[in-house]
C-alpha cells in the first residue's frame, strides 16, 4: 500500500500553509496527497468567523472552504494525486485516525510562546500523543525557499542507536528526497555524582573523558545511517546543554526540525516530552515529531 501524505486543514492560513508543505513533500517523495477537514458545528466559533447560520451553512463553508484550498495545490502540482475528505466528528480522534494510514501528518501551527493556539492546544496534544506516524507542524508563514540548498534537516538524537532510530530514518529520508546535509545533534550534560558506577566510570576512562564519549555514541548510532543513504552528508554535532536549548540554538540553518516523541501519559491526559514541547514552541522552521513505534513501510 502506498501511503499519502496527510494533510490537515481548517482554513486557517496555518492550515494552508501546511497543505503547502505537505504538497511539496508529496512530489519530492512521489506520493499521492491527502486533504482532510476534520469539523464540528460550533455555533459561536461560527459566528466569530462570520459564518451565520445552521449546521449546513457551516457545513456549506467547509466544502466550499476545501475545494478553494484543494484548486490551488492542483494548480500548483498539475500531476498530483489528491484526494480529500470532510468529516464530522470529533476533530482529534479523526486526525489521529486519518494518521493511521499516512507517510506522515501535516498539520498547521500557531505563533510562540506558552500558548500557541489550537494546534498547542488540547486538540493538538492529543494528536501529537497519540498518533503512530510522524506529525510535521508548520507555521503560517513558511515558504518553499525555506527549502533551499543548503539549509539543513536538524535531528535530535540521544541514548542508545535504538532509542533515536525512527528519528534518524525520518531524517535521512527527507534529506535524501530534498538533496540537503542531515545535522545529527546530540547534547549532554553533567550527570550528578551520584549517578556514577564503577561500570560508567570505567567507560568514560576509556572514551577519555565526557564529551569523547558523547562524541563515540553519536558516531554508533549515526553509522547504520550512513551506511543506509551514503549519499546523504552528514553533521554529527555534541554539545554541551538541555537537548532543547542545543537544538534550537542550530535552528537557524534548519528547513525542518525532526524530533523524537515518547508520550507520557498522566490524570489529565496524554503530554509529549519536554525536548519536543519546547522544540515547538520555539523552531521557527517545520518540525517534525516521530513516535518511537513509526516504522517505515
Amino acid at each position: 500500500m502506498t501511503r499519502p501524505i496527510t494533510a490537515g486543514v481548517d482554513g486557517t492560513q496555518e492550515s494552508l500553509a501546511a497543505l503547502g508543505w505537505a504538497a511539496r513533500e508529496a512530489v519530492r517523495r512521489d506520493r499521492p496527497l491527502r486533504v482532510v477537514h476534520a469539523w464540528r458545528f460550533q455555533p459561536q466559533e461560527a459566528l466569530e468567523a462570520g459564518i451565520e447560520g445552521d449546521a449546513d451553512s457551516q457545513a456549506e463553508w467547509v466544502h466550499s472552504a476545501m475545494a478553494e484550498a484543494v484548486t490551488t495545490v492542483t494548480e500548483r502540482h498539475p500531476g498530483l494525486e489528491v484526494t480529500t475528505d470532510v468529516v464530522e466528528g470529533p476533530v482529534a480522534d479523526t486526525l489521529v485516525a486519518a494518521a493511521e494510514d499516512a507517510e506522515l501528518l501535516v498539520l498547521g501551527s500557531r505563533g510562540h510562546g506558552p500558548i500557541v493556539g489550537f494546534l498547542l492546544g488540547s486538540v493538538g496534544q492529543q494528536v501529537i500523543a497519540a498518533a503512530t506516524r510522524p506529525v510535521v507542524l508548520v507555521r503560517a508563514g513558511d515558504q518553499p525557499s525555506g527549502e533551499a540548498a543548503g539549509r539543513e534537516v536538524v535531528v535530535g538524537q540521544q541514548g542508545d542507536p535504538e532509542d533515536s532510530a525512527d528519528a534518524l530514518r525520518f531524517a535521512f529520508e527527507t534529506a535524501a528526497a530534498r538533496g540537503a546535509t542531515v545535522r545529527v545533534v546530540r547534547a549532554w550534560t553533567l550527570p550528578p555524582v551520584f549517578a556514577y558506577s564503577p561500570g560508567s566510570l570505567k567507560l568514560l576512562d576509556e572514551a577519555g573523558g565526557l564529551e569523547p564519549y558523547e562524541k563515540k555514541a553519536l558516531a554508533a548510532a549515526v553509522r547504520p545511517w550512513r551506511e543506509r543513504f551514503p549519499g546523504v552528508p552528514v553533521e554529527e554535532h555534541v554539545e554541551m546543554g538541555s537537548a532543547g536549548q542545543v537544538l534550537l540554538s542550530v535552528a537557524g540553518t534548519a528547513q525542518l526540525m525532526v524530533v523524537g516523541r515518547r508520550a507520557h501519559r498522566t490524570a489529565v491526559g496524554a503530554r509529549i516530552g519536554s525536548v519536543a514541547h519546547g522544540v515547538l514552541h520555539h523552531a521557527d522552521c517545520p518540525v517534525a515529531v516521530v513516535p518511537h513505534a513509526a516504522k517505515a513501510q
